[in-house]
């Protein structure tokens, strides 16, 4: 062993500590700058349904029925192919990092060329099919027609926001998320004029709510190809469909779409249980999950970042500089899930009088409402790990770990009515769900085997 002066070796511990801090800071400065403007563009899109309510709100009960129904298929026709801007992310920023930008800008293409096939599939299927599908969903007599009429118009904006998800993509692999939160607040502000120019100027009712939102998706998406397509010509890259890059895209997309699916199937079995405890408990658990899904955007920012910064750094070669960004990831979403749930707790008597003041859904409330609370570090750390593996392309691991997740929440959530827990129950059945989900990806996060470098994972 070779040992060093007194002052020589202060002097080293003191430089290790200092490039130590320097390093976090960088993290965290990085970090900060991508989830941020994250944060706010995914707050930015549920408000084009909250706009769509307000304004059909007004025409009146039946209309604002048929909007519910129509705008749960149109969410979930989208939602299914948020792989889209996933694995875009992910392909991007890998050629980001080992300094191949005119590659990334052909990657995140390929992945918008994906995203006009299956949305021209999505119409092909959707416009002959509405009317079934909305006796599917068991809207009433009075609602269906209003639901039909604003899912056929609708369903002409699809193409358009799978391409602004692909192209979301794109953006946040090169290492820029404000210019998705840009657009996001110009289309929320284009689409909340047209909705009452086109309903109430117009007189076109909800039709007109309907032609408002597309032309406004169909907007978000010119801008986002203008950029692209302007990043695409000073760099040289063709803009031209590569069938092969098209393939590619999909087949790295096919394993986000199943993780996608199992995590839809998870809270659709949650609802149809709640839905089982009685009228009370679907009303408590409709609040719980609001609030869930609110939670989940701010836990959602870090994760976009963990996948553009991870993806950079993998495909730069730099595995120490992967690890080290992880790691500090971590430590911002345990950080934040504290932080959301002491929120919860504090917020409660201002948050439920906001949705309720029966006193039988707000004693189902407040329990279910403090698991939620508690089990916000977990989710930190899920979201965190989750857009760290995208951020690898692993996805394939995400498939199979949340195929595993579903297989051990389904018969323990089914057996809650049974056992007549309650909507706490449901809840802490929630909760090891998100237990199962933090094991696999801690599991795999300390295996290593995500750590794969180079400009294309192979």
């Amino acid at each position: 062993m070779c040992l060093l002066p007194v002052d020589d070796y202060i002097a080293l511990m003191t430089q290790t500590s200092t490039s130590a801090r320097s390093t976090l800071r960088h993290h965290d400065r990085e970090i900060i700058a991508l989830a941020l403007p994250a944060f706010g563009a995914l707050v930015a899109e549920p408000l084009f349904v909250m706009v769509d309510s307000a304004v059909v709100g007004h025409l009146g009960t039946a209309q604002l029925a048929g909007l519910g129904v129509a705008a749960a298929l149109l969410a979930t026709a989208v939602n299914i192919f948020v792989f889209l801007a996933y694995a875009t992310t992910a392909a991007v920023a890998r050629r980001v990092g080992a300094g191949d930008v005119p590659g990334a800008i052909r990657q995140g293409m390929d992945g918008i060329w994906l995203a006009l096939l299956l949305g021209a599939a999505v119409i092909a299927a959707a416009l002959p099919t509405a009317p079934a599908l909305v006796d599917l969903f068991g809207a009433s007599d009075t609602a269906s027609p209003y639901a039909v009429t604003y899912l056929r118009i609708s369903t002409l904006g699809i193409p358009a926001m799978l391409v602004v998800l692909a192209a979301t993509g794109v953006l946040r692999g090169l290492q820029d998320t404000r210019t998705p939160l840009y657009v996001a607040v110009g289309g929320f502000g284009a689409n909340a004029a047209l909705n009452a120019a086109l309903v109430y100027g117009a007189g076109l009712g909800i039709a007109g709510s309907a032609w408002g939102t597309v032309i406004a998706q169909n907007a978000m998406a010119a801008v986002y190809l203008a950029v692209v397509i302007r990043g695409a010509r000073r760099h040289g890259t063709s803009l031209r469909p590569d069938a092969a890059g098209i393939r590619a895209s999909a087949h790295a997309g096919a394993p986000l779409l199943i993780r996608t699916l199992s995590l839809r199937a998870v809270m659709l079995i949650a609802t149809a249980v709640a839905a089982r405890l009685g009228d009370t408990d679907i009303a408590a658990h409709q609040i719980v999950l609001t609030l869930w899904n609110l939670l989940a955007f701010a836990l959602d920012a870090i994760a976009i970042a963990g996948q553009a910064i991870i993806g950079r750094y993998l495909g730069a070669g730099d595995e120490e500089g992967a690890r080290a960004a992880c790691r500090r990831m971590v430590h911002w979403g345990i950080a934040s899930g504290i932080v959301l749930g002491l929120l919860v707790v504090a917020s409660r008597p201002l948050f439920i009088p906001l949705f309720t003041t029966d006193p039988a859904v707000r004693d189902a409330l407040l329990p279910a409402l403090l698991v939620t609370a508690l089990v916000q570090p977990v989710s930190g750390v899920v979201f965190v790990l989750d857009g760290v593996l995208m951020g690898a392309g692993d996805g394939p691991y995400l498939a199979w770990a949340m195929i595993a997740t579903l297989a051990v929440f389904a018969p323990v959530a089914l057996l809650v009515p049974w056992l007549g827990g309650g909507l706490t129950a449901l809840w802490c059945t929630m909760a090891l769900m998100m237990s199962v989900r933090m094991a696999t990806l801690w599991l795999r996060s300390r295996s290593g085997r995500w750590i794969v470098t180079g400009a294309v994972r192979g």
